[in-house]
């Protein structure tokens, strides 16, 4: 009860009202703030409105997929998602954890080991935003522990979680050429690496949402027939 973590905002999205009852109550009465809804619209609704520090999903809803709703979170919140699910497959696992979720467990569970999950789940976020860097140029800021970029003013700039994606992995090679393949294997999978059309689309978008003229590349720029290179100001003045 007296642990600072349970403080934390949690998005319960189950349909069945007893799990839901449970879970709403078990979490208040540890310290947490709870909203619970019962549907994946309105939980993507509620992750749209409101800052979550975490996420716990039923898969199997009665509107949409659960994976799906993953997806739709993931495209407004980084907090951590950890799924509930009477699915036991490995397949549903994977596909849940690849859409973004952060872990898994399994119906019929108990509370406290749930309890647990959300403790480390939310430690871990902490600690991530805290050790995690930020990097900055004269027209924006990624903050890589919060997920998050910030045009010059401060305004929220949003990316989608490929557009993320690709962003995170050139910032964290500051200065560095990262290949083409990389990029894809990395983003996409394996099978994806001789898709480099897709890297020149996702680029693009990036390019219109984050440079000042996107026609003409100042912090993302093109290696033709090799990759792509990220370069802040700070690692123009190392390359100079």
């Amino acid at each position: 009860m007296g642990d600072p973590l349970t403080a934390a905002r949690v998005l319960v999205v189950e349909d069945d009202d007893v799990i839901g009852a449970a879970l709403e109550s078990t979490l208040r009465q540890n310290g947490y703030q709870a909203l619970w809804v019962r549907t994946g619209r309105s939980a993507v609704r509620a992750a749209t409105a409101e800052e979550f520090d975490l996420v716990l999903l039923d898969l199997g809803l009665p509107d949409l997929d659960g994976v799906e709703v993953i997806r739709g979170i993931r495209g407004w919140s980084q907090a951590p998602i950890i799924v509930l699910s009477a699915r036991e497959r490995e397949l549903d696992k994977v596909a849940a954890l690849d859409a973004g979720a952060d872990d898994y467990v399994t119906k019929p569970f108990g509370m406290d080991e749930l309890l647990a999950r959300l403790r480390a789940a939310t430690r871990r976020a902490t600690s991530t935003a805290r050790d995690e860097p930020v990097v900055s140029t004269a027209h924006f800021t990624v903050d890589l522990g919060a997920k998050q970029v910030t045009d010059h003013a401060g305004g929220e700039v949003r990316l989608t979680p490929t557009e993320w994606e690709i962003v995170e992995l050139l910032v964290r090679n500051d200065g560095r050429l990262v290949a083409s393949r990389q990029i894809l294997t990395q983003v996409w999978g394996e099978g994806y690496q001789a898709e480099t059309h897709y890297l020149r689309v996702y680029l693009a978008q990036i390019r219109r949402k984050l440079e000042p003229d996107s026609s003409r590349p100042r912090y993302f720029h093109t290696e033709p027939g090799m990759g792509y290179r990220f370069v802040s100001s700070q690692a123009a003045d190392q390359l100079q």
